[in-house]
């Protein structure tokens, strides 16, 4: 079992400027590795994503006489933060996950940080498509990977201070300090950052110009607390009902290892007819649930376009929640003989909180429709995950049956048997 503790993170004192891509992208590499300049090297900048939310580059050195493998085995992805992005991340918990998850094994070095992002070495494979996660190779991998980083992860990690990670602003916000327009904040039954304590952070930033946003803002909020009354039990797996969560765990987070390779872990190998996966991109890792991060997975099968026939019917999702189960008491040391009875209990919990997910990233999407500079339509995206959620609380408290209207796509197929 690796140490909790991780030794200090390098700070390099320079930024990246997306007006000046090349030549700050540049300044850092060869900070970080001074031998990549002179002759013989050949510095190539590969551009994964470009926004005001994230730039994410692949940086190589071509040096003559490497196989690609060699290649991207050395090769170097740099992060930069878009401005404004400090509204929904805390990037200080950001770096501390990032650096918890190397330390165990579960994500790529983090090499260093720089002013507005971080360094981190390349992991290979292949980011997965929305298509690959309704297959069995994939989900199987996914459900592997996830209940390890859920049994030996340790949320206290989660709460990370300015202290533990020099260098970095402490953005965290002490909640029950704040009381807007007549909100009180949210007492989640356990304290520190957690999904419940993010999502009430994302409420209380939420545009208030209008007469009607501060009246939406109000109606969430009430379901928010209606939620912690509802589902913050303390009863599910972990450390009070919580573990260290992805947070994020849609398909261009899973990446699919080529075949005959090890997980980042260097210890897992999947069995014939069962992806090696690993995860990315830890902006929104915290505390939460299990059965949040799973039903928030789940809720990303239908991709980006949220096609709701591509959602897992009751026995998909039970036969991953099996798989999800053995891994889990392996790495916990639970015997066979109460794996089904967790699964039984695990099932029932991802359809208590099958809706969560639509309204943690409806509320997300109505700041970003606000902040960011993105070519995309934010606001509509916001009233369909919004949408799932109320969909889900009509089925709940039976108005839906007794409008006498059709259950939506989403809910249908969720109670699909087969």
């Amino acid at each position: 079992m690796p140490s909790e503790t991780t030794k200090p993170i390098r700070y390099i004192p320079l930024s990246y400027n997306h007006a000046d891509s090349h030549a700050s992208a540049l300044r850092l590499i060869l900070t970080l590795n001074p031998h990549w300049e002179g002759p013989g090297n050949q510095i190539e900048f590969v551009r994964f994503t470009d926004g005001i939310t994230n730039t994410l580059l692949k940086i190589i050195n071509r040096k003559p006489g490497l196989t690609e493998e060699q290649i991207d085995n050395e090769s170097v992805l740099m992060r930069a933060y878009g401005n404004h992005t400090e509204i929904l991340i805390d990037r200080e918990r950001e770096t501390s996950s990032h650096a918890l998850l190397a330390s165990h094994g579960l994500a790529p070095p983090l090499l260093a940080r720089f002013h507005n992002g971080l360094l981190y070495r390349f992991l290979r494979g292949r980011p997965a498509g929305h298509e690959d996660l309704v297959t069995g190779f994939v989900w199987r991998g996914v459900a592997r990977r996830l209940a390890q980083w859920h049994a030996v992860l340790p949320i206290e990690a989660a709460s990370a201070t300015a202290e533990d990670v020099p260098n970095m602003r402490h953005v965290d916000v002490d909640l029950p300090k704040l009381k807007k327009d007549g909100i009180s904040v949210i007492t989640p039954q356990q304290p520190g950052p957690n999904m419940w304590t993010v999502m009430q952070k994302w409420i209380l930033a939420l545009p208030t110009a209008t007469e009607e946003q501060r009246a939406r803002r109000l109606s969430l909020q009430k379901e928010l607390e209606a939620m912690v009354r509802e589902l913050d039990d303390g009863q599910g797996l972990g450390e009070g009902g919580l573990v260290f969560s992805h947070g994020d765990l849609l398909c261009a987070n899973v990446i699919v290892l080529p075949d005959g390779t090890d997980g980042a872990d260097g210890a897992t190998v999947a069995d014939e007819g069962t992806a090696t996966v690993n995860f990315i991109d830890y902006e929104y890792a915290t505390p939460s649930p299990a059965a949040f991060d799973i039903a928030n997975h789940f809720a990303e099968w239908g991709g980006y376009d949220c096609d709701y026939n591509m959602m897992p019917t009751q026995a998909v999702r039970r036969a991953f929640l099996t798989e999800y189960v053995q891994s889990y008491s392996h790495h916990r040391g639970i015997p066979e003989a109460s794996q089904a009875e967790i699964v039984d209990r695990l099932y029932k919990d991802v359809d208590r909180f099958r809706g969560i997910p639509g309204l943690y990233w409806g509320v997300w999407s109505l700041i970003q429709a606000q902040i960011s500079q993105i070519d995309f339509d934010y606001a509509s995206y916001a009233e369909v995950r919004l949408g799932e959620y109320y969909a889900w609380r009509r089925e709940q408290d039976g108005s839906r049956a007794a409008a006498g209207e059709e259950m939506p796509l989403r809910e249908r197929r969720w109670a699909q048997e087969a």
